[in-house]
């Protein structure tokens, strides 16, 4: 596999073995961490593109529990590393990531995830304490067949602008596919009250509930396959290959059972 290279000050680092040591080094010279032009978020003048077929950073995780959660990782190890917090007393997890995306071939985004068999009903509260933070920034409510970058998923994320989509990665290294049912395209910041997604057997559907009324399916669920056990739980990605941004995750509900997303 091509190494993946990137240059700061005079010194050139290896992320794909020490991606932490790419954030250290580069505070040290008192720079931001350059990131490939493909990695750059959309504006008027530059489209983000998909990653090279051989481009991959290793997971670094976490395996010390947090609330309901087994660990924690930094999928596709960003060039500026995440955190996470966790407040028992409002049940909120606050996520702190950068991350180029959440899509394509493979993802860079903080996980907070339990390892589970079976059937999974997951569903939280989402806000972003920064109103002003990138439009494509997401949360998510994941699951996941590894935390590989690449790894097989079926994801709910909602968005900064409010849009909430489901959208799946078929097999691992696949290109990842929106369903397009999408919802809340034009709410310009509104967002649901809460959101869920819930596996039974090999289908997996979203649910919302927009204004504190009952969760309520949204569109029809895809089908996807799961090996036993895998990963479910909730993310953050900023959207920003170089810059951390926060969301946070409240009420969280997580039941190794259909029919249980409220």
């Amino acid at each position: 596999m091509e190494m993946d290279v990137f240059r700061c000050g005079p010194k050139v680092l290896f992320a794909a073995l020490l991606p932490f040591a790419l954030s250290v080094a580069c505070s040290a010279f008192g720079q931001t961490p350059s990131v490939p032009d493909w990695a750059q978020p959309g504006s008027a003048t530059h489209k983000q593109v998909p990653p090279p077929a051989d481009f991959h950073r290793a997971t670094t995780t976490f395996n010390t529990p947090i609330g309901i959660f087994d660990g924690q990782s930094e999928v596709g190890s960003a060039v500026v590393p995440g955190s996470a917090s966790y407040d028992p007393a409002s049940n909120a997890y606050t996520i702190h990531s950068a991350g180029y995306n959440i899509w394509y071939t493979r993802d860079e985004f903080r996980f907070l995830w339990k390892k589970i068999s079976g059937d999974v009903s997951l569903a939280a509260d989402a806000t972003f304490p920064d109103p002003n933070g990138y439009n494509d920034r997401k949360v998510v409510l994941i699951l996941r067949q590894s935390l590989d970058d690449d790894s097989k998923e079926a994801m709910l994320g909602e968005h900064g602008t409010g849009m909430i989509h489901l959208a799946q990665r078929a097999e691992k290294g696949a290109m990842i596919t929106d369903m397009q049912y999408r919802f809340g395209g034009d709410l310009n910041g509104v967002l649901a009250k809460r959101i869920g997604i819930e596996k039974h057997g090999d289908s997996v559907a979203i649910f919302v509930s927009l204004q504190g009324e009952p969760m309520h399916q949204f569109g029809p669920p895809i089908q996807i396959h799961f090996d036993e056990p895998f990963y479910v739980g909730i993310g953050f990605c900023s959207h920003l290959p170089d810059k951390s941004d926060t969301g946070v995750l409240s009420n969280v509900t997580l039941e190794n059972s259909a029919g249980k997303v409220q």
